[in-house]
């Protein structure tokens, strides 16, 4: 499980998301910087992604809750 945090002044303390998640929010930044998508497309590719994320953590957890108790 990859598990980093972060010291940001004014944000405090913030979970970094693995190397290869950040190489995919920086990609969709980059083909939104040049145009090749727009911004509102590139904020909901990662909206859903995170909830995604967040969703998929959550029934994963909740399978290895459930392992743990059998």
């Amino acid at each position: 499980m990859y598990n980093r945090r972060a010291e940001i002044p004014m944000l405090g303390e913030v979970a970094v998301p693995p190397p290869d998640k950040v190489a995919y929010y920086a990609g969709l930044g980059v083909l939104a910087a040049l145009q090749v998508i727009e911004w509102p497309i590139a904020l909901v590719i990662t909206a859903g992604h995170l909830l995604a994320d967040q969703h998929f953590s959550g029934l994963v957890r909740g399978v290895g809750d459930a392992l743990q108790d059998a």
